[in-house]
C-alpha cells in the first residue's frame, strides 16, 4: 500500500504533540468571577467529568497499543435487519466472502486465520449487494477496525484517481491507527492509495486528491469537502464513521459529521461503529445512517458470586493509607488495582505508598498515552504488583491475574450516588475464570458509608466489615 509524500507531509510530532496536550487536565481550572477577576475552582466532581471526556479519545488509543491480538469475546452477538424477511449470513472463514486475491493475502499476512464475532455478521453485510448501510456496537480489539477496512477496500475501482471512500476518526492519533491497518492489509494492492485529511496536512488550493481512501478528523475533512473543495463528496461510495461514542463526546465533531454526511449521494454506504451505544450515541447515529442493519453486543451477566467483599471503617484519608498499608503485605504476593476518584488522590497515594518504599505503579492522565502503554506492560509482567489508577485510566483493560481490586474511594456518579456499574466493572477485574476474587472498599465518612450500603443493596450481596482476623482469609484468597 502506497502513500504519496505530499499525503503525509505533516509535522507528525507537532500535530501529535498538539492533539496529545488536549488530552491533559489542569490540576484547577481559572473562571472569571462578575468583576472579571479570575478565580481558581477545585471542585472534585468537575474535574472527573472533565479528566471522561478528555480520556475518551487516549483511551482509545491506549487500548489499541497495548493489544496485539483479537481479544476473545464472549459476548453474544445480536443482529436487527433492516429487510427481517432477507436471510441472515454469517461466515466462518475469509473465502467465503469472495475477496479479491490480493486482499484476501492481505487478511492472512495480518495474521487474521478466521473471522472474529463481529467480522463474521458484519463483513457479509458490509460486503454485500447492493451495499447496505450499518451501525455496530464493537469493543476494542474484537477486529472492527480490520472489518470496515476490508469493506472499503473492496469498493475501492483502482483505476479511477480521486477518492471513493471516506474514513472519520476521533483524533490524529486514531486517524494513524487506521491509517496502519489500511496500510498493512493493502499491502498487495499496490495500486490503492491513501490520504490523511488531518490538521497540519497542506495541500495548494485547487488540487483535486487522487487517493481513493482518505481518513482524516471532522474538521479538515469537511474543509477538504467544502471550503478547499480536495474532494468532491458525490463520488464517495463508503463513509465510515469510526468510534462513534468517542466522537461525540468532542464538541463540534458531531455537527462536522452531519454536514459531511449531509454532501454524501444517497446511494453512499454509512457505516458506523461504536463501543457504547449510550443515547446520545444512538440519536446521532440515526441522524447519519439512514435504514441501517444494527449489531448490537448482548450484556454479559458478570457475577459478584466468585467475589469476597469487603470494607474498612477509617475517619481521613491518612487512616485510609495505613490501613492499606497494614493489609498491604497480604495482597502484594498477589497483582492488586487501587481505584481512585480523581488524579491527584491517585497521584498522592502512589507517592506516599513509594515513600514506604513499595513497588508501585501510576496511571495517570497526565501521561502521554505511549507512557500507559508502557506501564501496563509492566504491571502484566509483574515488574510492580500493584497499579494505582483512576477510573478512566483503567476503563477496558483486563489483566487477567489481578486477584485483588482496592477501592481506595467508592465509585460515584457526578450526582454523588452510587455508581453501580463501575463497581461491578472495576471488582469484576478480579473473580474471573472460576478463580476466587476479593474486592476491599475504604469508608471514611458517614457519606461514603451509605454509599456502600447502597451499593450493597443493589446487588444483594454482603460486604463484610474487615477484622484483623481476616487477614489470612485475605492472604488465602489473594494468592
Amino acid at each position: 500500500m502506497a502513500t504519496d509524500s505530499w499525503a503525509l507531509a505533516v509535522d507528525e510530532q507537532e500535530a501529535a504533540a498538539e492533539s496529545m496536550s488536549n488530552l491533559h487536565l489542569k490540576d484547577e481550572k481559572s473562571k472569571p468571577d462578575s468583576n472579571g477577576a479570575v478565580l481558581k475552582t477545585d471542585d472534585n466532581t468537575e474535574k472527573v467529568e472533565e479528566e471522561e471526556k478528555e480520556d475518551r479519545a487516549a483511551q482509545s488509543l491506549l487500548n489499541k497499543l497495548i493489544r496485539s491480538n483479537l481479544v476473545d469475546n464472549t459476548n453474544q452477538v445480536e443482529v436487527l435487519q433492516r429487510d427481517p424477511t432477507s436471510p441472515l449470513y454469517s461466515v466462518k472463514s475469509f473465502e467465503e466472502l469472495r475477496l479479491k486475491p490480493q486482499l484476501l493475502q492481505g487478511v492472512y499476512a495480518m495474521g487474521f486465520n478466521r473471522p472474529s464475532k463481529i467480522q463474521e455478521n458484519a463483513l457479509p453485510m458490509m460486503l454485500a449487494e447492493p451495499p447496505q448501510n450499518l451501525i455496530a456496537q464493537s469493543q476494542s480489539g474484537t477486529g472492527k477496525t480490520a472489518a470496515f477496512v476490508l469493506a472499503m477496500l473492496s469498493r475501492v475501482e483502482p483505476e479511477h484517481r480521486y477518492p471513493q471512500c471516506l474514513c472519520l476518526s476521533p483524533t490524529y492519533e486514531l486517524a494513524l491507527q487506521t491509517g496502519k491497518v489500511i496500510e498493512q492489509m493493502g499491502r498487495f494492492y499496490p495500486e490503492l492509495k491513501l490520504a490523511y485529511a488531518v490538521r497540519g496536512n497542506k495541500l495548494e488550493r485547487g488540487q483535486k486528491i487522487a487517493e481513493q481512501i482518505v481518513i482524516g478528523t471532522p474538521g479538515t475533512v469537511l474543509d477538504w469537502c467544502s471550503k478547499l473543495k480536495f474532494i468532491d463528496p458525490k463520488k464517495i461510495k463508503v463513509f465510515v464513521l469510526d468510534e462513534a461514542d468517542v466522537m461525540i463526546a468532542t464538541q463540534g465533531h458531531q455537527d462536522q459529521s452531519i454536514r459531511i454526511q449531509r454532501m454524501l449521494p444517497k446511494d453512499c454506504q454509512m457505516l458506523l461503529f461504536s463501543a457504547t451505544f449510550e443515547d446520545s450515541v444512538w440519536k446521532f447515529a440515526q441522524k447519519v445512517v439512514p435504514d441501517p442493519n444494527i449489531i448490537k453486543l448482548k450484556r454479559e451477566e458478570e457475577t459478584l458470586d466468585t467475589i469476597k467483599q469487603y470494607y474498612v471503617l477509617c475517619n481521613s484519608r491518612e487512616e485510609k493509607f495505613h490501613a492499606l498499608c497494614n493489609i498491604y503485605g497480604a495482597i502484594t504476593i498477589a497483582q492488586a488495582m487501587i481505584f481512585c476518584h480523581t488524579r491527584k488522590t491517585a497521584g498522592w497515594l502512589a507517592g506516599e505508598l513509594s515513600k514506604e518504599g513499595h513497588q508501585v505503579a501510576l496511571l495517570s492522565g497526565e501521561m502521554m498515552v505511549e507512557q500507559r502503554a508502557a506501564v501496563i506492560d509492566r504491571f502484566r509482567e509483574g515488574k510492580e504488583k500493584v497499579l494505582v489508577t483512576t477510573n478512566v485510566c483503567a476503563r477496558g483493560i483486563d489483566v487477567e491475574q489481578v486477584s485483588v481490586v482496592i477501592n481506595f474511594d467508592l465509585p460515584v456518579d457526578k450526582d454523588g450516588n452510587p455508581d453501580n456499574e463501575t463497581y461491578l466493572h472495576r471488582i469484576g477485574r478480579t473473580g474471573r475464570f472460576g478463580k476466587r476474587g476479593l474486592a476491599i472498599n475504604m469508608v471514611d465518612s458517614k457519606h461514603s458509608l451509605n454509599i456502600l450500603n447502597r451499593i450493597q443493596e443493589h446487588f444483594n450481596k454482603k460486604i463484610h466489615k474487615l477484622d484483623t482476623d481476616d487477614l489470612d482469609e485475605i492472604e488465602k484468597i489473594a494468592n
